[in-house]
């Protein structure tokens, strides 16, 4: 029988069972845990983003015919290295769409109106700061979103319909018959989208082109009105760019997703600000959306273990030269 690794600690029972039928699994096991010395017997395996697959680390995996990753981005995974070995690739990209999306929106409603400071406010006694607490309607504000993929396009949707705001986005790969069913204006670069957003959201995967992004340098062209969501990657936002924008009031806040090493020091300097909100990469955690992301990947692992070309293969060309 076929041997899983599982590293993903909180894959829900129903999928857990999924693989039972058919595979044996070896772990669950956590990113602190000794699980390299496990690749070695291991045809596939179902991950999550904490874990980096390297082409040393698929070095010591002869037998591995998949890897299955719980939700969208395989930042974490060279798949270079893993198409030269005939490993395939999946993930689930629609799975962690609505969760995302929701969340987007609540953080921004949730920098606007300032709910973050009223909760500690309303914890104090006597409430005299309750003055202090003025907030920022949606209506009529302006998002510029960097990156127009599945879960930037439902927030465009929820904004521009729901909240009536206008909604503009950069992304060079855009389809513009799309943008324009989904109520958003296209715009030709960063230098025109961020002066004129009252909140930047980010939905861009993690590549060479969009490392770094954002610098200093775009950083201060947004308005110190204005407000940052990344719930993609961190690597995207040059981090001391970003603190001194916090600091020195370059932007008026922030609501962070993702850190560059997961969970983040004690000592991390985010930790220490008043303006951000703050969430431990959990856009996508809502019970629905893993079970949906979980239940795809282990469907599609299971998938390729029998021979069948799965319907999300992010590296399409291993097909033919598989394991």
């Amino acid at each position: 029988m076929n041997k899983v690794l599982l590293l993903y600690g909180s894959l829900p029972d129903e999928a857990v069972e999924l693989l039972k039928r058919e595979a044996q699994i070896v772990g669950p096991f956590e990113p602190q845990d000794d699980w390299r010395p496990m690749l070695k017997q291991a045809d596939a395996l179902v991950t999550s983003i904490q874990f980096k697959f390297t082409r040393e680390v698929l070095d010591r995996a002869p037998r591995l015919r998949a890897i299955g990753r719980v939700g969208i981005g395989v930042d974490n995974i060279d798949l270079a290295a893993a198409t030269e070995r005939g490993i395939c690739v999946v993930n689930t990209p629609d799975a962690p769409t609505e969760p995302v999306a929701e969340k987007v929106v609540g953080w921004m409603l949730m920098l606007a109106h300032r709910l973050r400071e009223a909760d500690r406010v309303a914890r104090g006694t006597g409430w005299q700061e309750r003055g202090t607490l003025l907030g920022h309607d949606l209506v009529g504000k302006t998002l510029g979103m960097i990156g127009l993929g599945r879960v930037g396009g439902r927030v465009a949707q929820i904004c521009s319909t729901a909240l009536r705001m206008r909604v503009l986005a950069y992304d060079p790969y855009a389809n513009p018959a799309h943008a324009h069913l989904l109520g958003l204006e296209l715009v030709p670069s960063l230098d025109e989208l961020l002066p004129a957003a009252d909140f930047v959201s980010l939905h861009c995967p993690l590549n060479d082109e969009t490392r770094g992004m954002l610098g200093e340098r775009e950083l201060r062209m947004i308005k110190p009105t204005a407000y940052l969501v990344n719930a993609a990657r961190a690597q995207i936002v040059r981090e001391e760019a970003l603190l001194r924008a916090l600091r020195e009031g370059w932007i008026a806040g922030a609501a962070i997703d993702v850190f560059p090493s997961e969970p983040p020091p004690p000592d991390h300097p985010l930790l220490a600000l008043d303006n951000v909100v703050l969430s431990p990469h959990v856009a996508s955690f809502t019970h629905e959306g893993v079970m949906r992301m979980s239940m795809g990947s282990v469907e599609q692992v299971l998938m390729v273990l029998r021979g069948e070309r799965p319907p999300n293969l992010v590296n399409p060309e291993v097909w033919e030269k598989r394991r």
